[in-house]
């Protein structure tokens, strides 16, 4: 979005995060009336006239026409005089000093918040760009607007464009930075395996503070790595690692959260879960798919548990993870009629009992199956061939 020094995050994105708060029912009342003063106060300094008319449609905020009128002027007035430098350096300068000149009028449509705008300016900056790098660049402001306004659709084109010129050069840097952007969509779009695998390879190499702080890059890829890695891989990749050791006792319950888990301290561990659900939940980027991940966390954490017995009561797994018998004897009965956890309830003599699949037998049944699903289709192509 707006040029960011050093190690900061975009303008932009906080600008969104803080509009899906005021948004988000759960957040307390005074507080969106500190967080609609910020959000005012970020429109006003930006002068984002088209941005402030769709949050006055999505009744985020009331209409001032005043301050409506006042910002509108000064977009028209920055704007001819971002039309005057391009058409003197397209008359007196260079092709370099054209295409900075188009770039800057890009840079302030995306400032103000005129999203078409933004995206028709950058398309024109890119017919005046060569380089590649320089290219890439125009993408990752593209791919910026896409998280700001969550458009995956842009988001999934852009990605897909940054491969495609990645292939006719581009520079380690800037691969480093597509992969923390594709994990993030990853994320966002329910694909936590993938999120993981290139949250996991960025780790060492993370420079997209544009995005988030690295802080919060971590509690990402702790939150992704944990439904999605085996037990060795967490503790190879995650537990173990030094980058994650450094940061993660600085963002509240995520050390006892994953610590937790790998040391099979259930108790701990669902305190830690609890109090991560309020962070999880007013996250931008996680906030829809937060029962889908509540419910794989705890599938992940009762298959564990029930990993290490042929047979356990029910009383004895009720008091190991500190909560009640009538708990956790509805709560596995969701999961094994939703067929995520291998074992059955004798409520008769309060038992679970465990039945693990056999890999191979359910590895022939599904090629059993294929088999008649392809022969299936022989038969109804070769009627057709008949006719």
């Amino acid at each position: 979005m707006d040029a960011q020094d050093g190690n900061q995050q975009s303008q932009q994105l906080i600008l969104g995060h803080n509009v899906f708060l005021l948004k988000h029912p759960d957040v307390p009342d005074i507080e969106k009336v500190r967080l609609k003063d910020e959000v005012l106060n970020s429109v006003k300094s930006n002068e984002m006239a088209p941005y402030y008319e769709t949050l006055v449609a999505d009744k985020v905020v009331e209409l001032d026409q005043n301050v409506l009128d006042s910002m509108r002027a000064k977009n028209e007035e920055e704007i001819k005089k971002l039309d005057e430098k391009i058409a003197d350096a397209e008359e007196n300068l260079g092709e370099s000093e054209v295409r900075e000149a188009h770039l800057a009028k890009s840079l302030y449509y995306i400032r103000i918040g005129d999203k078409e705008k933004a995206l028709e300016q950058l398309k024109l900056t890119e017919t005046k760009t060569v380089a590649v790098g320089q290219k890439m660049d125009l993408v990752f402001y593209t791919l910026q607007i896409g998280f700001f306004y969550m458009d995956f659709d842009l988001i999934s084109k852009s990605i897909d464009k940054a491969k495609n010129l990645f292939e006719e050069g581009g520079d380690w840097e800037r691969k480093n930075r597509l992969k923390v952007y594709e994990g993030l969509y990853c994320m966002a779009t329910r694909n936590f395996k993938k999120a993981t695998d290139l949250f996991l390879g960025s780790i060492s190499t993370f420079t997209t503070y544009e995005l988030f702080p690295y802080e919060t890059f971590i509690f990402y890829t702790v939150l992704t790595s944990i439904i999605s890695l085996d037990r060795v891989s967490l503790k190879q990749k995650v537990v173990d690692a030094p980058e994650i050791l450094t940061v993660i006792r600085k963002i509240p319950n995520l050390s006892e959260f994953l610590n937790s888990l790998y040391d099979c301290q259930y108790k701990s561990f669902f305190l830690a879960f609890a109090g991560l659900t309020e962070q999880i939940k007013l996250d931008r980027y996680l906030h829809p798919h937060f029962r889908f991940y509540m419910r794989e966390v705890r599938t992940v954490v009762y298959s564990q548990f029930l990993e290490s017995y042929k047979s356990v009561t029910i009383e004895a797994m009720a008091k190991a993870f500190g909560v009640t018998v009538e708990f956790i004897d509805l709560e596995l009965s969701r999961f094994i009629a939703a067929g995520k956890l291998h074992c059955k309830i004798d409520k008769v003599a309060g038992v679970l009992e465990t039945n693990r699949p056999d890999a191979k037998n359910a590895l022939y049944q599904a090629t059993i199956k294929q088999g008649d699903f392809l022969l299936n289709r022989i038969q109804k192509l070769s009627r057709v061939i008949d006719l």
